[in-house]
């Protein structure tokens, strides 16, 4: 299941980043990194961004990076 695939309100844990070169870095420097807890806070009306809740504080990533997260509930 991947982060794309969670509804608001939902929460998982991160088990990997599947993407691969600057874009995995990007989003492993944002703080989602394996086993750490994320929450799905809400999606844009066109679910382009979701807001999650990562380690304290919100983020905003777009469809194609959150499909990219590998979460288990």
């Amino acid at each position: 299941m991947t982060l794309r695939d969670l509804s608001p309100g939902q929460q998982g844990t991160v088990t990997a980043v599947s993407a691969t070169g600057a874009m995995k870095r990007r989003i492993m420097d944002m703080g989602v990194t394996p086993g750490v807890e994320i929450k799905v806070v809400k999606t844009a009306p066109l679910g382009d961004p979701v807001e999650v809740r990562v380690r304290g504080y919100e983020l905003s990533l777009r469809k194609d990076e959150a499909a990219q997260v590998q979460v288990e509930m």
